[in-house]
C-alpha cells in the first residue's frame, strides 16, 4: 500500500515526524530508578544518629547523594554524572567540614578507575547560594578535579556564554553529553543542567516540590519560557530540583525542621516543567500560591518586614517620647 502523502497537510506531517523524532529519542535513553525513600532525618537527631549523606544509584552512571536533614536543614540533593572519560558533580552542598559532611570522599569513591587514579572531575553548580556550594573546599586542592565557582562571571566564562542569558552550553563526559541552559531568576547566575543520556533534567532550585523563591520575576519567567522551549520536543524521564519542600499530602514542609516524614517524591515531570511559565505568569510579585507551589520575593518581603519594625521602633520611641512627657508634667504639677 502506497501512502499519498498530498492528503496530510504540510502541519500535520510535522507533527508526525516530531511525535516519532520524540519517541525514538525516549526509546534510546539509558533508563534509571527513583525507587528510593530518602531519609527523613529525626524528631531528636541526638538520638537517632544517621549517615550524613544518603547515595541513590539512579543507574551505574548517575547518583543522587542527599545531605542528612540532622546535619543541614536544607537537605539539599547533589547529582554526580559519569561519562567514559570525565564525570560531572553538580552542587557540592551545605556543609564545608568533611567530618560532618565527607562529599568529596563519597564522590571519588563512585567514580571509575582511570590507570592508576580516576577518572577527571568537573565541579559545577546550580547557583551561588551557600547550601549548594559551602563543600567546595573538599574538591579545591585534589588532583585530577576541576571546581567551577559559581559566580555569573566564571560561569559564563567556562561554559562560553557571550549573551547571557541567552544561548546553550555543552560538557561533553566522553559518550555522554550535557545541555547547560541559562536559568536566572531564582539567583542571577541561576543554570540548569540537561543529560541527553539518561533524559533526566536538573533544575536546582529554579525549580523544585515546594517553595519557588524568585529574586527576578522578569528573569524567571523568561527562564521558564526558554527550558519550555527547550524540552518541548526533547524527551525528560524526571524533573530533580535542589530540595523536596513537600509532604506526601502536598503540604510544605516546616521551616527550620530536621525532620521530614512522608515526604513527597523528588522528581517532577515534563508536563509539571512545561506547565511553570503559565505558574510564574500569576506571581504577584510578593507571595501567590498555586496548587502545591509557594512563590514568594524574599528580599520584598524581607524589605516590608524592615519597613514593619522601623515603624514599630518609631511607634516606641513616639509612645516612650510622650510616656516621659506626661511624667514630666505630672511632677511639674506636684
Amino acid at each position: 500500500m502506497k501512502f499519498n502523502t498530498c492528503r496530510f497537510p504540510p502541519y500535520a506531517l510535522l507533527a508526525l515526524g516530531s511525535l516519532l523524532t520524540s519517541a525514538s529519542a525516549r526509546s534510546q535513553l539509558v533508563p534509571g530508578s527513583m525507587d528510593v525513600h530518602w531519609n527523613e532525618g529525626a524528631s531528636d537527631c541526638a538520638a537517632n544518629p544517621q549517615p550524613p549523606l544518603q547515595v541513590h544509584p539512579y543507574n551505574t552512571q548517575t547518583f543522587i547523594l542527599r545531605e542528612n536533614p540532622c546535619i543541614t536543614l536544607e537537605a539539599p540533593f547533589l547529582y554526580l554524572l559519569v561519562g567514559s572519560t570525565r564525570a560531572l558533580l553538580i552542587d557540592t552542598g551545605d556543609v564545608a567540614d568533611p567530618k560532618q559532611m565527607p562529599v568529596a570522599q563519597t564522590v571519588l569513591a563512585l567514580l571509575p578507575e582511570a590507570g592508576l587514579s580516576k577518572i577527571p572531575l568537573i565541579v559545577v553548580h546550580t547557583h551561588t547560594h551557600l547550601d549548594h556550594r559551602l563543600g567546595d573546599s573538599q574538591f579545591e586542592h585534589l588532583s585530577n578535579v576541576q571546581v567551577v565557582p559559581a559566580d555569573l562571571g566564571h560561569v559564563r566564562n567556562y561554559f562560553g556564554f557571550s549573551d547571557w542569558p541567552n544561548g546553550l552550553a555543552q560538557v561533553d563526559l566522553g559518550n555522554r553529553t550535557i545541555d547547560v541552559i541559562p536559568t536566572p531568576g531564582h539567583n542571577p547566575a541561576h543554570v540548569s543542567y540537561y543529560d541527553q543520556k539518561t533524559g533526566l533534567f536538573f533544575s536546582g532550585d529554579f525549580f523544585l516540590p515546594g517553595r519557588l523563591i524568585i529574586d527576578d520575576a522578569a528573569a524567571d519567567l523568561a527562564s521558564a519560557r526558554r527550558v519550555a522551549d527547550f524540552l518541548r520536543n526533547r524527551p525528560v524521564s524526571f524533573v530533580l530540583g535542589g530540595h523536596i519542600e513537600l509532604s506526601a499530602d502536598g503540604e510544605t514542609n516546616l521551616l527550620g525542621s530536621h525532620y521530614h516524614p512522608r515526604e513527597r517524591a523528588l522528581q517532577l515531570t515534563k508536563q509539571d516543567l512545561l506547565l511553570l511559565p503559565d505558574l510564574l505568569s500569576h506571581f504577584n510579585g510578593f507571595y501567590s500560591k498555586r496548587g502545591v507551589f509557594v512563590m514568594y520575593s524574599q528580599l520584598r518581603i524581607l524589605i516590608v518586614l524592615g519597613f514593619i519594625l522601623i515603624a514599630l521602633l518609631l511607634a516606641l520611641g513616639l509612645l516612650l517620647r510622650l510616656y516621659l512627657r506626661r511624667r514630666k508634667g505630672l511632677r511639674k504639677a506636684r
